[in-house]
């Protein structure tokens, strides 16, 4: 731990969501063993979420807690105890939430005010928190949660607007200026491209102009794994940036893992003990995190193609998914040992590092991909919304550290009502990766960014000392 000479005081700001919560968190903490002292911001429901872990590391001396913030869920039209965006259940509920989020603008600057940090990382979700800094002369750090490849495919369809010279929804264009040739359709493109949601599309432009004017951004990336793009985003796009993660990785302990996010729904010592059971590189984990709901018909189509498999998985599902068919299928896996349902929240750190897991059938969220990455587990990308088809472009074209399963289609909503992928897609997609020469490949570039993403962040890896600059830089200019 360094001195704490010139102890900077450094306070996050999450979104509201799962997928951005447990990533700031764990960068929090990061910060906190180079010396920072760190504040938390969450609302009265989301804290209890983080309360535990932060306990464990003020008992070794951190300085880390929490300041908590009033959701204003009535005055956006949301029920009480909608205070994270996995509660929202429709497409309005969903909008009413980022209006929430915009309230959150006062209550910030009484923290900032009564607080006086020296610096302040906000989410993307925020755009008005660089205004708010800069009224307290200190500097705003955008966190994303996406990587930088995603944010420079982004930001050149937004400049160049290749999309607009298609005949069809289908039809490749080519994304134009980035380091690699990458070919896309205007139906893998997020709503933002595509007209269907204003306010989407009007929280996005704000995100865009304030990531502009704000000091710079902290990306839970690493050097090695995309250099071309952490370049260009710095050198060709001109935005100040430092690579911290994977940020994941700070999570040592079995009990640091399973507290990561919500309580898992599966007696932890349970499933690792399933998963000993296994061979090595036998198991496929399925997930594809905690926002997106698939209907009853595609639930089956996975079942069906796991079954004409006959792979050992584990696959994660909603709580609320209940069907006859279902049901049925798990007496039958659980009856032959081949398959474990869980229903609710994994431990899934835990279950990546078992080395029975040979693979892993992810949405490509940003955070699953960096913690497969970090695990050496190879992926099968199954992309549904936002910016998850650019990371399936990365992970399986310029990682070459996954295959895909021939999704073609950005969801326009959270809640899905037609099947995207049919069943012989997923046995097929499973086949290449789990069995034959190409999977042996796959499984081998896993395996070297596994020992990448681990040196990064070891004293003198490279997001180590992206982060030790970063802190001088604001100990200089803030401190």
């Amino acid at each position: 731990m360094e001195s704490r000479v010139q102890q900077l005081h450094i306070m996050f700001f999450p979104h509201l969501s799962h997928g951005h919560m447990i990533p700031t968190i764990d960068m929090a903490r990061v910060f906190a063993r180079h010396g920072v002292k760190v504040t938390i911001i969450s609302s009265p429901l989301n804290a209890p979420l983080i309360s535990e872990i932060l306990e464990k590391d003020k008992q070794i001396g951190l300085e880390i807690g929490i300041r908590i913030i009033k959701f204003p869920s009535a005055e956006a039209g949301l029920p009480e105890g909608c205070e994270n965006l996995a509660s929202t259940t429709s497409p309005q509920m969903f909008n009413n939430f980022f209006k929430a989020l915009s309230l959150l603008q006062q209550p910030l600057e009484e923290i900032l005010e009564e607080c006086r940090p020296n610096c302040l990382v906000a989410d993307t979700a925020f755009p008005w928190a660089t205004e708010v800094a800069a009224k307290f002369g200190i500097p705003r750090l955008i966190f994303h949660g996406t990587s930088y490849f995603a944010i420079c495919a982004f930001l050149c369809i937004l400049r160049y607007e290749p999309h607009k010279n298609t005949v069809s929804d289908s039809e490749y264009f080519t994304l134009l200026g980035l380091p690699d040739h990458i070919q896309m359709t205007k139906l893998q493109q997020p709503s933002y491209f595509n007209g269907v949601d204003d306010e989407q599309k009007k929280m996005a432009d704000l995100s865009v102009q304030s990531e502009v004017t704000s000091y710079g951004v902290l990306g839970n990336s690493f050097k090695e794994l995309e250099p071309a793009y952490s370049e260009h985003y710095r050198n060709v796009l001109g935005r100040k940036a430092w690579n911290v993660g994977p940020v994941s990785l700070c999570n040592k302990e079995i009990e640091e893992k399973s507290l990561r996010g919500k309580a898992a729904s599966i007696d932890t010592h349970e499933c690792l003990k399933w998963l000993d059971s296994k061979q090595p590189n036998s198991v496929l984990y399925i997930s594809f995190g905690s926002k997106y709901k698939f209907p009853h018909a595609q639930l089956l189509e996975i079942a069906k193609g796991l079954e004409a498999a006959g792979q050992d998985f584990i696959w994660v599902i909603k709580n609320e998914d209940k069907d006859e068919l279902l049901e049925e299928f798990e007496q039958r896996i659980t009856k032959n040992k081949k398959g474990l349902i869980i229903k609710g929240w994994a431990p899934q750190v835990l279950i990546l590092e078992n080395e029975a897991v040979g693979g892993f059938m992810t949405h490509c969220g940003w955070n699953s991909v960096l913690e497969s990455i970090s695990n050496g587990v190879p992926m099968i990308i199954w992309p549904l919304y936002a910016e998850q088809f650019y990371n399936e472009k990365l992970v399986t074209q310029i990682l070459k550290a996954g295959v895909s399963v021939g999704a073609k289609e950005c969801s326009r909503s959270i809640d899905a009502k037609k099947i995207s992928v049919k069943k012989e897609d997923i046995e097929k997609s499973m086949k290449r990766l789990m069995v034959g020469e190409e999977g042996e490949e796959i499984k081998r570039r896993a395996k070297e960014l596994k020992e990448m993403a681990r040196r990064a962040v070891e004293e003198g890896g490279s997001s180590y000392s992206d982060i030790r600059d970063f802190l001088e830089e604001m100990r200089a200019n803030f401190g």
